[in-house]
């Protein structure tokens, strides 16, 4: 299985040479490493350069974007920076970020889970984030979602469900289309991904009502918007977020802003919210 990494990179000279050193170890080296240097003010480019002039297979792309922090977008403008540059001639497209450390036989596995089953459409590992000298799971997420900081797509389900979108909530438009067009999500648990930079960590108030709006853009409806707020809540033992949340789902429903899907794709995905919500309420009770 041939794969090429794409890896959008904005300030991270604090991180990035352990990511690519991850890479160059590898026991299964990619076909092209594509790092994005999105208008880095510190040493990030300085850093590309040495892995760029030791590894034939790195190459780099400037671009010079705002430097402002915009969830979403920006890092899927810069991803797309770098897959302009591809020949396509790959079978696997990975993108990754630039602040984690990949065990080194992840890409092998990963490539060996595409290989074995054709029904995989992205795949990748679990994250974990160091706290108080050890590294624990990274409960943002559920197990069963690959992680948008290293993810990895089959090309045709790349293709099928129209590549990333350019908003915030790509993440998880990905995996629900992909599921809508009858691709399996695998996420292999006992792939231990150091997530050096956890997730939010610049992130602003206003940016859980813009994934507020995220929910009416997927096509959820008022109460599993309720729900998926309170759970982000009480995960963060915050009730702001969750009136945060709520404020922009609502916001973007009077509004009637674009969606992200279909109207078809956004009847799949509330039935399968449905049903995960289910599932997870039998298994308590």
């Amino acid at each position: 299985m041939r794969y090429s990494v794409i890896i959008p990179a904005h300030n991270e000279a604090a991180f990035i040479q352990m990511t690519l050193h991850s890479i160059v170890s590898q026991t299964y080296l990619p076909k092209k490493v594509v790092i994005v240097n999105d208008n880095s003010s510190d040493d990030t480019e300085k850093i590309i350069d040495i892995f760029t002039q030791q590894h034939p297979y790195i190459t780099k792309v400037n671009t010079n974007a705002s430097d402002a922090h915009l969830p979403g977008s920006k890092v899927i403008d810069a991803f797309y920076k770098g897959f302009e540059t591809l020949d396509k001639n790959f079978d696997i497209i990975v993108k990754l970020d630039a602040d984690i450390i990949l065990p080194k036989n992840y890409f092998e596995t990963i490539c060996n889970h595409f290989k074995n089953d054709p029904k995989i459409g992205i795949a990748g590992g679990l994250a974990f984030v160091e706290q108080q000298g050890k590294w624990v799971y990274e409960t943002v997420a559920d197990k069963n979602h690959v992680r948008g900081p290293f993810k990895a797509y089959r090309k045709a389900c790349f293709d099928e469900i129209g590549g990333l979108q350019k908003s915030l909530g790509w993440d998880t438009a990905d995996v629900l289309l992909a599921r809508f067009y009858g691709w399996k999500i695998y996420v292999d648990q006992s792939l231990h991904v150091q997530h050096l930079k956890p997730t939010g960590n610049a992130y602003k108030q206003k940016v859980h009502q813009d994934h507020g709006a995220v929910f009416y853009k997927l096509g959820y409806d008022f109460w599993i918007a309720l729900i998926s707020s309170a759970k982000i809540a009480l995960q963060k033992r915050n009730v702001s977020i969750f009136i945060a949340y709520m404020k922009g789902f609502l916001k973007a429903r009077k509004a009637k802003i674009p969606k992200m899907v279909t109207n078809k794709q956004a009847s799949f995905i509330r039935s399968y919210r449905r049903a995960q919500m289910l599932k997870k309420l039998k298994a308590i009770f």
